[in-house]
């Protein structure tokens, strides 16, 4: 895949997620780069990178991120995020004036890796532990690989309401209406552990780390908006430890712990992962489910695309599940499904 069709595919994805805005803006860059301008010089050297890279929402953050700082207020007035209305004829003069402006600031951040860390997958978290803590009734030990800023980490502290029923602190910040549809058990859940790793953490409790990951977050979404700057809150009071670690050397120091389940949980990254690195955390996670007990259990839960072969019409060809494995069995079970922002959750009977 080149990078115009990687552009072209990000831009009907942001479309179906709700950002007409960004699918708009990514297809202006498609025009722009296709007849030589500055987005060509905006993005050389990325020609070849995967559309798991995310080249197109790498640029759009480091962008965003300028308007956030308040270093770009010729472009802020169209930039919902900021109080902006979006224009697509204006927006766009005021993006290409940007690019050309800043190309060397831009270009910087491009090279950082992807900082989503979307706090609305952590509704798929919390409803699959609070399954797991219906049949293995132990304080969690959670452990997330490609954690980003840690926020899910925090996720029993964010509030769900689903079917009548409401989950979570009545206080928190983080409100999920209508956080799922089908049956979630009201568990007395208890995380004992937050851990995290990721290959360039992000420190939500700074300045600069809460600006970075709210330029991930797309302008004219003002729910994930108001969920991650609730988030970022209660970071300040719930802690996290989040450490500059490749998944693979994170999990080889992971050991079980009796009177615990072990929990390790990652969400839309496995994109990310070389292979052999795949390979590696998945032997090592069956070498610890060998090591396993009934007192010292461990469960893997994700929430990840899987490739189907027939889909809706419109569809990016992949069903977004909720997957739980517990040892010392072994056994492996799709407790759901949602979007990659984890909307649209549907819990399986």
């Amino acid at each position: 895949m080149d990078l115009v069709e990687a552009l072209q595919r990000q831009a009907t994805a942001c479309e179906d997620l709700g950002s007409p805005m960004y699918a708009e803006l990514l297809r202006l860059i498609v025009d722009d780069y296709e007849v030589g301008g500055i987005s060509v010089r905006a993005l050389e050297g990325y020609e070849d990178r995967s559309f798991g890279e995310a080249i197109g929402l790498r640029l759009l953050a480091s962008v965003h991120g300028l308007v956030l700082s308040g270093t770009a207020p010729e472009l802020a007035a169209f930039y919902p995020s900021v109080g902006g209305t979006w224009d697509p004829v204006l927006g766009w003069e005021a993006f290409e004036q940007v690019l050309q402006s800043r190309l060397g600031e831009v270009r910087s951040l491009l090279t950082q890796p992807p900082q989503t860390n979307e706090v609305g997958r952590a509704a798929a978290l919390y409803g699959g532990l609070l399954q797991l803590v219906e049949v293995v009734p132990l304080p969690v030990r959670l452990f997330e690989i490609g954690a980003s800023g840690g926020l899910n980490l925090r996720a029993d502290r964010f509030r769900y309401v689903a079917g009548g029923t409401s989950y979570g602190p009545a206080e928190s910040p983080v409100v999920f209406e209508n956080a799922w549809t089908g049956r979630v058990p009201s568990v007395d859940l208890r995380i004992a552990e937050r851990v995290g790793c990721d290959i360039a953490p992000v420190d939500p409790l700074t300045d600069s780390g809460a600006l970075t990951l709210t330029s991930y977050v797309w302008p004219d979404m003002a729910e994930r908006l108001t969920r991650l700057r609730g988030a970022l809150a209660i970071a300040h009071d719930v802690p996290a430890d989040v450490r500059p670690e490749d998944a693979v050397s994170f999990l080889r120091a992971l050991e079980l712990s009796e009177g615990h389940v072990t929990v390790v949980w990652h969400s839309i990254m496995w994109q990310y992962l070389r292979r052999p690195d795949r390979a590696a955390i998945e032997a090592r996670l069956a070498e610890l489910g060998a090591q396993a007990t009934d007192s010292a259990p461990l469960a893997h839960l994700s929430l990840e695309p899987h490739r189907v072969l027939t889909h809706k019409p419109g569809s990016d060809g992949y069903e977004y599940r909720i997957d739980l494995q517990t040892w010392p069995t072994g056994k492996t079970r799709t407790l759901g499904t949602a979007s990659p922002h984890g909307q649209d959750l549907a819990w399986l009977s």
